[in-house]
């Protein structure tokens, strides 16, 4: 895709403006391939300048060519997370090379997307990747007030509106926060199957007070709280899913969300960020996967983001949901624990030198607990 240079800086703003209000969804996307090794970064923050390449990860023998389609969020805050993420699926998978990455980045984000494309560029050269574009006046006028300002930034809620963003000839995508590590192939969670039609697979959590997501209101409400009737809801965790993107267009799901959203703005039912819309939309009526695949809570709860043990059992993804993230304890030298098993990961040249050894295969045993601290 050849790139054009305006004379006038006001034309440019101007024919940019029209471009944006000529598409009826909210975001479009780039591909961006690098003229003569350029590498333009204008942000001003050295995290654009601060990674190292990964290694050159190739298909092991018997690889198809069969796409694994990844989509993912990247913005300046949590571009450190999401590298080290990437850095995990390649590094575990058994055919690296048909891992196709979304990355969905914010519109205003102070690294822009043509920056972060680039970025993504010098740090895997040779990953199949796109770039979209969000943007978040879409949903900036049904987004909530939450227990933690981090939860209210647009970004988060982008996962609702993948059958927007993502190419219509993506039918099925696994989606996956910022701040996880993957230790198993992908490939096994990509190949669970979804049954009796159903739209997301995810692990899920029954042994979870599911009445402390919502507020009195709801439950006092027969009206709301009869949403439940025909399901018994259970908690799952949206930072990894295995989605239906043909159902889901089909469905309207990105409406059924909003049309919660928009209650939200009128009557408060809830106090957390974009989780409990898909609880209302989908909780009771997801396909139960195992859960090695989502070990989540590593952050803490949303106030003080204390340490936390694993879950009993295997381990195949770590996810640092909840206040604390690795990185930054990591650096402020008041590391969790489990925070140096996210290390050997993080691309980062200030840190790289001191973690070469990636971590192998998992099998820890950790104390049970609730998965979610209002």
């Amino acid at each position: 895709m050849g790139r054009f240079r305006f004379c006038s800086r006001s034309l440019n703003v101007a024919i940019v403006a029209l471009f944006l209000l000529s598409f009826p969804f909210m975001c479009f996307g780039i591909r961006y391939f690098p003229a003569n090794g350029e590498m333009e970064v204008h942000s001003g923050s050295d995290v654009l300048f601060g990674y190292t390449e990964a290694p050159e990860y190739r298909n092991g023998v018997g690889c198809s060519r069969d796409s694994i389609h990844v989509a993912m969020t990247i913005d300046l805050e949590y571009l450190r997370g999401s590298i080290a993420a990437v850095h995990s699926v390649l590094r575990h998978a058994s055919c690296p090379e048909n891992v196709f990455f979304h990355f969905i980045a914010a519109e205003f984000d102070p690294a822009s997307p043509r920056d972060l494309t680039r970025l993504v560029r010098s740090t895997f050269p040779s990953l199949n990747f796109k770039v979209y574009i969000f943007r978040e006046d879409t949903v900036i006028n049904l987004i909530s007030s939450s227990i933690r300002i981090a939860l209210e930034n647009p970004l988060n809620y982008a996962r609702n509106y993948l059958g927007d963003i993502l190419d219509p000839y993506v039918d099925r995508v696994i989606y996956l926060d910022s701040d996880i590590v993957i230790v198993d192939d992908i490939q096994k969670l990509w190949n669970i199957t979804l049954q009796k039609n159903r739209i997301i697979g995810a692990p899920e959590y029954c042994h979870t007070n599911f009445t402390k997501y919502f507020t009195d209101s709801f439950w006092s409400d027969p009206m709301m709280s009869r949403v439940f009737g025909s399901r018994k809801p259970c908690y799952f965790n949206t930072g990894v899913m295995v989605m239906d993107m043909e159902k889901w267009r089909k469905g309207n799901y990105r409406k059924r969300i909003e049309n919660w959203m928009e209650l939200q703005r009128k009557k408060r039912i809830y106090e957390l960020g974009s989780l409990p819309p898909f609880l209302l939309v989908f909780g009771g009526n997801i396909e139960p996967i195992h859960h090695r695949w989502n070990q989540h809570g590593l952050g803490g709860d949303n106030v003080k983001g204390s340490c936390r043990s694993l879950h009993s059992g295997p381990v195949s993804l770590l996810h640092w949901s909840g206040k604390g993230k690795p990185w930054v304890r990591l650096d402020e030298k008041r590391p969790c624990p489990l925070d140096h098993l996210w290390e050997p990961y993080d691309l980062y040249k200030r840190n790289h030198h001191r973690h070469q050894s990636v971590v192998g295969s998992f099998n820890f045993v950790g104390v049970h607990r609730d998965s979610e601290i209002l």
